[in-house]
């Protein structure tokens, strides 16, 4: 129960950023890498308290999210799917190369176990709660309109490049956290985890449930992670 409530924290990034927006991410595994190594290296080797750690790798997670958002939600679909696949593979090398901070291929392990069940069922309410109003929002509608037709909502005087990078940048922070609840649950983590295999289902998840639909999209979650 507790890692499907964590997937389902996730996919309603996913969802912010595919469901409403239109932006396929085949990179977003790679920030839950982010969430969960810096967070937990936080915890284990500077001794910082767990939820000042999740908040650093938060910020960190959307800071980077940003540099890399800077030229993707300039580009069409396919290219950011592309772009976004190329930056979650240098993530993963990167977390294999430094070896003396993460572990390298062997993992981190020593993450103390933080996260309950009552935390993450609290944590993806919450979650549900604010995508839900960000879709009736008027950001959500102006994502919604852009995804439609980019052209026609640029016509209506709607920043495209803005909102989407509004929409990135809050599905980058909705996975980082995920991540960190997952580091603080298993207490290990390892790069092979957060390949694009793992974006690419929480895409899948969106979709079986209904691309348009954050509740299709959450019960979509709840049975493929339960099969």
């Amino acid at each position: 129960i507790t890692f499907t409530l964590i997937s389902v924290i996730a996919v309603t990034g996913i969802y912010i950023l595919t469901g409403l927006t239109g932006m396929f991410s085949l990179g977003q595994a790679s920030f839950m890498a982010i969430g969960a190594y810096v967070s937990g290296v936080l915890v284990v080797k500077a001794g910082l308290p767990f939820w000042l750690s999740v908040l650093i790798a938060i910020i960190i997670s959307v800071a980077v999210g940003y540099i890399v958002g800077l030229p993707t939600v300039r580009l069409r679909r396919d290219y950011i799917s592309l772009v976004t696949l190329g930056f979650g593979e240098a993530i993963t090398a990167l977390l294999n190369q430094t070896q003396s901070i993460t572990g390298g291929a062997l993992g981190f392990s020593g993450i103390p176990k933080k996260t309950t069940l009552l935390l993450t069922l609290i944590s993806a309410i919450v979650c549900i709660i604010l995508v839900s109003y960000f879709k009736k929002s008027k950001y959500g509608r102006q994502c919604i309109a852009a995804k439609s037709d980019e052209l026609a909502a640029k016509a209506m005087g709607i920043n495209v490049p803005k909102i989407k990078m509004i929409a990135f940048l809050i599905s980058v922070a909705v996975t980082s956290y995920a991540g960190a609840l997952y580091a603080f649950y298993t207490t290990y983590v390892d790069p092979g985890i957060f390949g694009w295999k793992k974006s690419a289902e929480w895409v899948i998840m969106v979709f079986f449930g209904g691309v348009n639909s954050l509740t299709g999209s959450i019960i979509g979650t709840i049975i493929l992670t339960a099969l």
